[in-house]
């Protein structure tokens, strides 16, 4: 019975996002098997990802409306579903994997379910998961690296972002918190997530995150951005939160590093290029490149096959040799307006329904 509902719990939670594959081992039912209890799985596959009424849901759980508010608001505590409103008005959904019950674990992960996590990561998640990258993250360029003289779209600019945002909650990175309770990857900051909207206001009530103002977002950003991590939002023009993070300790950049061909997976409208004349060899844009696309033989040579346009090469260039330039009209990509476009996209590139 147990094996069943969990399995079943497994395939549904696959159908969303990214998906959550089976691995041969089943360590991914390991990991559903110690977030959720039985009845937490039964109802979890009862809720619907649009934002119901604890009534409506009451009715296809056949318990009473006081018994279903009182588990479905422990199932959010515990980061198992996704909550909106409060008092009558609060609304209740299913959410995915990622991002969704990986996340949302940021506050309460212990040493067995990083274990856990880090056996799935490396059996399935980021060889598995390649196909859909491209609809869930889009790279965001470090400012400083763009010209701008350049006709810069808000949705290309983590400073713009911000600014467009009447609430920034910012929580702790989850995949660097995951690595530390298993005595790996970098040191670099933890504290450079970022949450807007509906979903900033589920972090600030499940206690995930703090509400920043913008002048303290930004100064969290560019020292993001200093230290080496990546800025990633959605695939939408309008997305719910900013995300930086490194090819060590990313689930989703891991994926791309350890594909032949990064580029053809990632939502970007930019590449790096350098010049060969000012080039002075001195290998600091290796240090800074997450997807190793870059050699220094006389000078830097960067392979476009895998230079994911995050600019962070052009910020520490000592000889200002290296330079961020947008990709060709024909190869520029136009992101999707909403998230809802976003999951078509994500589910039409995953062969789903």
């Amino acid at each position: 019975m147990g094996k069943g509902i969990f399995r079943e719990l497994q395939e549904r939670l696959d159908s969303y996002s990214l998906g959550f594959p089976a691995t041969k081992s089943g360590v991914e039912l390991k990991i559903l098997e110690k977030l959720f209890s039985e009845k937490d799985a039964k109802i979890f596959l009862k809720l619907s990802r649009a934002l119901e009424s604890v009534e409506d849901i009451s009715m296809r759980l056949d318990l009473s409306p006081v018994e279903t508010s009182a588990h479905l608001s422990d199932m959010a505590q515990r980061g198992l579903l996704f909550h909106l409103g409060t008092g009558n008005s609060i609304k209740y959904g299913a959410i995915p994997f990622v991002h969704g019950l990986f996340e949302f674990q940021v506050r309460r992960m212990d040493h067995e379910l990083a274990e856990l996590f880090e056996r799935y990561k490396n059996e399935e998640y980021t060889t598995n998961t390649a196909v859909g990258i491209p609809a869930f993250i889009h790279t965001i360029p470090v400012n400083q690296s763009i010209d701008t003289s350049l006709n810069i779209a808000p949705y290309e600019d983590a400073i713009e972002i911000l600014k467009t945002q009447k609430q920034i909650v910012v929580t702790d990175c989850i995949c660097r918190t995951q690595q530390k309770l298993i005595d790996e990857g970098c040191e670099k900051p933890m504290e450079v997530c970022f949450m807007f909207g509906s979903m900033g206001q589920y972090y600030l009530d499940q206690n995930l995150g703090r509400q920043v103002e913008l002048e303290e977002a930004i100064k969290l950003l560019v020292k993001a951005q200093e230290d080496g991590l990546v800025t990633q939002t959605a695939t939408n023009q309008n997305p719910g939160g900013i995300c930086n993070c490194c090819g060590d300790c990313c689930g989703v950049l891991i994926s791309l590093k350890n594909h032949p061909k990064p580029a053809e997976l990632v939502f970007s409208n930019y590449i790096a290029v350098v010049d060969p004349d000012s080039c002075s060899s001195c290998d600091t844009c290796i240090e800074r490149c997450q997807m190793e696309a870059i050699q220094v033989n006389d000078v830097a040579e960067i392979n476009l096959d895998r230079c994911i346009g995050c600019g962070l090469c052009i910020t520490d260039c000592p000889t200002e040799s290296m330079q961020l330039i947008i990709k060709s009209e024909d190869q520029r990509k136009i992101p999707p307006v909403n998230p809802i476009e976003q999951m078509k996209l994500m589910a039409q590139m995953r062969g789903l329904d």
